[in-house]
């Protein structure tokens, strides 16, 4: 679902391309998709200082390690705070503006704390590199919000796919990892403490907040053949694409006779609506329930193949700019709905995005295997987050403290968010994901992973989690 910094937009026979760019962090309902099982569990989002101490003690005193009461106050203001259920513009934002969780508070760079002093000797705390965007600082894992109370077991299924394509440095955590049990979270977290080290990742001018989306893989209804109701064709790529570069705009290839030539028999399927086309160009990748002219159904996936070149320009801006939706509204239903009211405006709403992404179908033997990210292996609901790779390798664990839509879209105004403080792996990026402390979290697949992704707007800190006694590569 992504493709890799730098390729070119024709077919790359290697590893899984980029998925081009993240939504507007805006969805709509999809007909006939029911949502992963993964995509609907819950995030464990609990809290309390004495608790949270009293956790970390433990898996330090399994190892032989002891901590004392110096290191509380520290974590006590590394503690998150409660799901809350808060109305626009009271204390937290909604998503729509930009969900402002409680930032993570820590102690000065280079302070040991009892726990980190105990733990296997490593970086220096403190010690600060630069990678990209990013700078990286060493820092306790005190530091890290919500620690003890993520089921971290859950992370296991994402750490050993991307083990075979990680880097280097992760050899032996990788290795020790693979005798561990997704249902023991104790055993993973002390393999974190033992093997790990934490990073605080920031901006080069020291900023450690930025942003974190959602983005989930859709799933819509297709025809193999063109009818009155399904007429929107989705393409694969054009046989002269290496041949003109940039390709043609997306207007282009609705209007100019040589380049909709090139479109001519590349067509893959079509689905209802070409606001469903846009949609899975945006996500990158995608499910169809897809008919045959015998009539038989079977759901295949389609893959990012290509894409025209050509710079993302977002159609939900774009209406805001005009004063045709405010914020709030410039979601998909919005959109769609704002569409359904001026037919007329659709071709010139969506050439206002001049790419267009390109597709290859897939079998998909197995519903519960996610697609694959940047790094060539399956996501993760849940647990796979799409990153700049210039400030955090693919691969890397990170731990992040955010927000998240709690629920299903509330039919009143009042917006319900939770905490969000988990570890991830970085799988995947997007044409829409740069920045040193910037991510995008994969909710799954089907109806309610698109609507949560839909409604994911928060404030982010992030910490790499990488092997002990190891630097990241420059």
């Amino acid at each position: 679902m992504a493709q890799r910094p730098g390729a070119l937009s024709s077919v790359d026979g290697g590893s899984p391309l980029r998925r081009p760019e993240n939504i507007v962090h805006q969805t709509m309902k999809m007909s006939n998709a029911k949502a992963a099982s993964a995509s609907s569990s819950r995030i464990h989002m609990r809290s309390g200082y004495r608790r949270f101490w009293d956790g970390l003690a433990k898996p330090a005193r399994r190892l032989g390690l002891l901590a004392t009461a110096a290191g509380l106050a520290v974590l006590m203001a590394a503690c998150a705070l409660t799901p809350r259920t808060l109305p626009p513009g009271a204390g937290a934002r909604t998503p729509e503006s930009g969900s402002v969780p409680a930032t993570a508070s820590h102690p000065p760079a280079g302070t040991g704390t009892p726990l980190e002093n105990k733990l296997p000797a490593g970086i220096a705390l403190g010690e600060r590199l630069e990678r990209g965007p990013a700078v990286w600082v060493r820092v306790p894992w005190d530091e890290l919000p919500g620690l003890q109370d993520d089921p971290v077991g859950e992370l296991l299924g994402a750490l050993l796919k991307g083990c075979p394509r990680a880097q280097p440095a992760w050899q032996q955590a990788c290795a020790s990892a693979r005798g561990l049990h997704p249902t023991d979270h104790e055993a993973v977290r002390r393999w974190m403490l033992q093997h790990l080290q934490p990073w605080r990742i920031e901006d080069r001018s020291g900023d450690r907040h930025g942003l974190l989306t959602g983005y989930y893989e859709p799933h819509f209804e297709a025809r193999r053949l063109p009818n009155a109701q399904f007429s929107a064709p989705l393409h694969q790529p054009p046989a002269d694409i290496a041949t003109r570069r940039p390709y043609w705009t997306r207007q282009q290839l609705d209007t100019v006779r040589e380049a909709r030539a090139g479109l001519r028999g590349r067509e893959l399927a079509y689905l209802r609506d070409p606001l469903d086309v846009l949609v899975l160009q945006i996500q990158g990748s995608g499910r169809l329930t897809i008919t045959e002219p015998d009539g038989q159904q079977r759901m295949v996936r389609l893959a990012f193949a290509a894409h025209n070149d050509q710079p993302y320009g977002s159609v939900g801006r774009w209406l805001i700019e005009q004063g045709h939706l405010s914020p709030a509204q410039a979601t998909w239903p919005g959109i769609k709905d704002w569409l359904q009211r001026h037919p007329r405006r659709v071709q010139e709403v969506l050439w206002k995005n001049p790419r267009v992404v390109f597709f290859k179908e897939e079998p998909l033997n197995d519903p519960d295997v996610g697609p694959r990210g940047a790094l060539g292996v399956p996501l993760t609901p849940l647990r796979s987050m799409a990153v700049d790779p210039r400030s955090v390798p693919y691969g890397t664990a990170v731990w992040i403290h955010s927000t998240a839509p709690a629920g299903p879209a509330p039919s009143s105004r009042l917006q319900s968010i939770q905490n969000l403080q988990r570890v991830v792996m970085a799988q995947d990026t997007g044409g829409a994901i740069t920045g040193a402390v910037r991510g995008d979290y994969f909710w799954g697949w089907g109806e309610v992973a698109g609507e949560r992704a839909g409604r994911m707007r928060g404030r982010l800190q992030m910490w790499a989690l990488w092997p002990i006694g190891q630097r990241p590569p420059p």
